[in-house]
């Protein structure tokens, strides 16, 4: 099946309070990778939402949660596939790096306008993975189909640490 580093207990504990969205679009081949990363997600038993289309209606998906992770296809670059972990918490994301959107309005911008209106969750992490191609189509780059899993194993744990994170009341 696909690669779940979880046991059944993982599977059926609740984190509550712990959002995880995959961003993308399904017809910008790598720009997929977000989504598709999500449903691979689910599949392991993770609660995963996918939002396509405008980025600045992603705020509702995080109010009120208490941790929040985002997946995404960041900017292409010199090593198509690499994977990136963005600590959101405290600081701005770079704009140049988190805008794969077709849209004025990029992902890096969606978090500080949630910060400014204050409702970014405390802790914030976005998984990024380097594009090779945004153009119209679909199906992931060989380079990005590479690398989900092992992306997804990284979401995978990250969610565990915030839940652990929050089952010992540290905030």
């Amino acid at each position: 099946m696909q690669d779940c580093e979880n046991t059944k207990a993982q599977r059926t504990q609740r984190h509550k309070g712990i959002v995880v969205v995959g961003v993308g679009n399904d017809f910008r081949h790598d720009d997929a990778a977000g989504l598709i990363a999500a449903r691979r997600l689910r599949d392991c038993g993770i609660p995963a939402q996918e939002h396509q289309g405008d980025l600045a209606t992603l705020i509702e998906r995080w109010k009120g949660a208490d941790s929040l992770i985002l997946i995404d296809a960041i900017a292409p670059g010199r090593v198509p596939g690499a994977m990136y972990r963005l600590n959101a918490s405290t600081s701005p994301l770079d704009r140049q790096v988190c805008n794969t959107s077709t849209h004025a309005f990029g992902l890096a911008d969606v978090i500080e306008l949630s910060r400014t209106l204050g409702t970014l969750p405390p802790k914030v992490l976005v998984f990024g993975i380097k594009a090779k191609d945004l153009t119209v189509g679909v199906g992931l780059s060989p380079e990005v189909e590479a690398n989900l899993p092992e992306l997804v194993k990284e979401v995978t744990r990250a969610r565990q640490q915030f839940g652990s994170i929050r089952a010992l009341g540290v905030r």
